[in-house]
């Protein structure tokens, strides 16, 4: 009996040491690959914005991004874009980490089909570098030409203050008009608040 418990002692105690030996392992494992993960997650976003900021050398995260989009809620709300909602944002950088801009996505809730979702690419100077629809359910032929390349041109090169009243609007379309205008003004805000320094 004394030599079952024994062997009962021995073979917890080999079972604890391998399972300490393999939580070390992973958790070195897991700081060495954090970092590239953490990267390889911003590119994959990056390509989605670059189509916004072609010129962006870089992306990269910027400190506390999901406390800033957690408490956006309340001045987005004062600002008049109640049920609007930021989705993300990311700094653009250049070869040396400093930043040039940012690209920030934000959705309205307003759409003729639902959430209209698009971003946009502002300059530290405030001028808008490009926009683009992210996703939306709205009617081929009419709202969904918020995707095309004549309607998303006039972006480029307006000021944040353009931002409020110089969106030209989809003719036949006015409802996806307005969720686009409100979309990219709760980005706009966004940016004033938390990003501009």
């Amino acid at each position: 009996m004394d030599k079952k418990k024994s062997n009962i002692f021995i073979n917890t105690l080999v079972l604890v040491a391998v399972t300490l030996v393999c939580v070390a392992v992973l958790a070195v494992v897991n700081q060495v690959t954090k970092g590239p993960i953490a990267q390889a997650e911003v590119n994959a976003r990056a390509q989605t914005y670059k189509v916004v900021y072609a010129d962006a050398p870089n992306f990269a995260e910027i400190d506390g991004t999901e406390e800033l989009i957690a408490n956006s809620g309340d001045f987005l709300s004062s600002a008049g874009y109640d049920g609007c909602s930021i989705n993300d944002t990311l700094a653009v950088t250049d070869k040396d980490g400093n930043v040039l801009g940012y690209v920030v996505a934000a959705t309205s809730p307003n759409g003729y089909g639902g959430d209209v979702q698009v971003a946009i690419g502002i300059t530290k100077d405030g001028v808008l570098t490009g926009f683009q629809p992210i996703s939306h359910s709205e009617t081929p032929g009419f709202g969904a030409r918020c995707e095309d390349d004549e309607f998303k041109s006039q972006f480029a090169g307006m000021s944040v203050a353009e931002t409020a009243d110089g969106i030209d609007g989809i003719s036949g379309a006015t409802i996806t008009s307005n969720a686009v205008r409100e979309a990219v003004g709760s980005a706009v805000v966004f940016y004033q608040e938390n990003l501009i320094k």
